[in-house]
């Protein structure tokens, strides 16, 4: 019975360990870039993989297709200046 309680447990402890694996935050990119392209293909926010907006541009040329700026840059936590200590 012993045995069979540890065996459970140690399944258990495999199991969340696992889960904690998956559930590690999805990588940055590209989705912290600042300008987005947004068109019928791309939907809302598009994708968001371009750092200026003349690369945004440079890519939309050509296609039903816009630049907009990223929701996650325009609503997100604000950046605090570094804190002078004197």
């Amino acid at each position: 019975m012993r045995v069979t309680i540890w065996a459970v447990l140690a399944f258990a402890a495999l199991g969340a360990g696992s889960l904690m694996g998956l559930a590690s935050p999805a990588a940055a990119d590209p989705y912290d870039y600042p300008w987005c392209i947004q068109g019928r293909q791309q939907g809302y926010p598009g994708y968001c993989g371009f750092q200026t907006y003349q690369q945004c541009q440079a890519t939309a040329s050509g296609q039903d297709a816009s630049c907009g700026y990223n929701p996650r840059f325009a609503f997100g936590p604000q950046r605090m200046p570094p804190r002078v200590i004197r």
